[in-house]
């Protein structure tokens, strides 16, 4: 009859135990998805800036069509990728595509503001200045917000991969999640915006 009492002891800790993982695991999850949703609302700003940059930019840069729709298109690809990111920020293939339209709209957008220093009237127009700062502090926003998402999924990560939750993690279904990196070492820094 102990021998009943130890092994139903046992058998509770164990599900206390799982439990306690699972609870843990959850807030984590729930953690880095809300750090995501953060991405998202930045992102979505930087986006709807764009549109009103290449305009104001198209009035002034004529000749510069190949790079303005370079930039629309880089944009649009970020918008898809970061729409299928904020479905499940869970996904790896989700975030590893929407690392590489970022990294690509970065580059279309570090090319359409090295053509505009050659283009004076454009830096001293109002709006474009107005932009450039909205731009920059968004920028910076979205630098801040992809800072708690990777801390947010490292936490999660780490969590998932400690005895004895390591255990546990698979069965439960708490998969390991990919962290938002930028994959062109070159458009790493954010895009300089200066008019």
């Amino acid at each position: 009859m102990t021998g009943f009492y130890i092994f139903l002891a046992v058998v509770a800790v164990v599900i206390f135990l799982a439990i306690s993982i699972y609870n843990n695991l959850v807030g984590l999850r729930n953690k880095f998805k809300n750090a995501f949703a953060q991405i998202d609302v930045q992102l979505k700003r930087r986006y709807d800036l764009i549109p009103n940059l290449v305009e104001i930019a198209k009035g002034y840069m004529k000749h510069e069509r190949e790079t303005l729709e370079a930039v629309i298109n880089a944009r649009n690809t970020a918008v898809t990728a970061a729409n299928a990111a904020a479905a499940n920020p869970a996904d790896p293939d989700a975030m590893q595509k929407l690392g590489k339209a970022e990294s690509n709209l970065g580059g279309a957008l570090g090319r359409l503001f090295a053509l505009s220093e050659a283009y004076p009237d454009l830096k001293a127009n109002q709006n474009m200045m107005q932009l450039s700062e909205e731009m920059t502090t968004t920028e910076n926003r979205v630098a801040f917000a992809r800072q708690a998402f990777n801390d947010a999924v490292m936490h999660y990560n780490t969590a998932r991969e400690t005895f004895p939750a390591v255990i546990f993690a698979g069965m439960l279904g708490f998969h390991p999640a990919q962290l938002l990196a930028i994959e062109n070492e070159a458009e790493r820094a954010a895009p300089k915006v200066s008019f």
